[in-house]
């Protein structure tokens, strides 16, 4: 069963269309989204959630349809979007309270143990965090209910590279099982070269390419100019797509 299967999937907005998107992601997978800001990385997410209601499309999280099933399946979901904040004078461990009232398996144990990890302190109120520790705070929460799949946007934007090392570990281990999938959008192409399995390039609205990492690499070899030897890098590949308008 996959995880995710995205088909179709449509947002018409009057100066910008999100046009018949379709991927799949599998168990134990970790998916990049990448593309360049306003291609619409952050539309196809909230699209998929349905928090912008798409004009077309369907979404299929772990077996069931996600409009007809959406509470049942945010049971079992983990998501962390950007631009979204908490209350600034409150404190970590009272948003917790609350949050751990919407979730039927949350593991507080788990909880604890992500707290540890990434070094925050719930007696701190968010205004004291730093952009990264907030971004920290909103995965360990996401990842304290057991959920099998995770999306995330933009992640890793505002961590110190060391501090997005331990997450892009943390997530090579949470889908070794083979039990969770990830996918993460970010223009940080250096960490899905590091992490990622499986990549999904939008341009414009448009989905260019769904592939395994390596196979993904390999079809934009047309890009390569004849002196060059090797495969490109993602952030070869964005720069060359995005200046000289090629297309696969």
């Amino acid at each position: 069963m996959e995880m995710l299967a995205v088909k179709g999937l449509t947002k018409r907005y009057p100066n910008f269309t999100l046009d018949n998107v379709t991927f799949s992601l599998a168990p134990g997978r970790i998916m990049g989204l990448i593309g360049k800001n306003g291609a619409g990385k952050s539309t196809t997410l909230k699209s998929m959630l349905n928090l912008v209601h798409p004009d077309k499309g369907s979404v299929v999280i772990l077996g069931k349809d996600f409009k007809s099933n959406e509470e049942s399946i945010k049971q079992e979901i983990g998501v962390v979007l950007g631009g979204i904040d908490f209350y600034q004078h409150k404190k970590l461990e009272d948003i917790t309270a609350v949050t751990r009232r919407f979730y039927k398996n949350w593991d507080e144990a788990s909880y604890q143990n992500y707290l540890q990890t990434f070094s925050l302190d719930p007696k701190k109120k968010v205004k004291e965090l730093s952009t990264g520790m907030k971004v920290k705070y909103m995965i360990a929460l996401a990842l304290s209910h057991h959920a099998k799949l995770l999306i995330l946007d933009e992640p890793t934007s505002g961590l110190d590279p060391v501090s997005r090392d331990d997450l892009l570990n943390l997530f090579r281990q949470l889908v070794k099982d083979g039990k969770r999938s990830i996918l993460f959008s970010t223009h940080i192409t250096s960490d899905l070269e590091k992490c990622a399995d499986d990549i999904t390039y939008i341009k414009d609205g448009k989905l260019l390419k769904s592939a395994e990492k390596s196979t993904f690499i390999k079809s934009f070899a047309h890009l390569k100019e004849p002196s060059e030897s090797g495969d490109l890098t993602l952030e070869e590949i964005m720069v060359r797509m995005e200046r000289r308008q090629y297309n696969v």
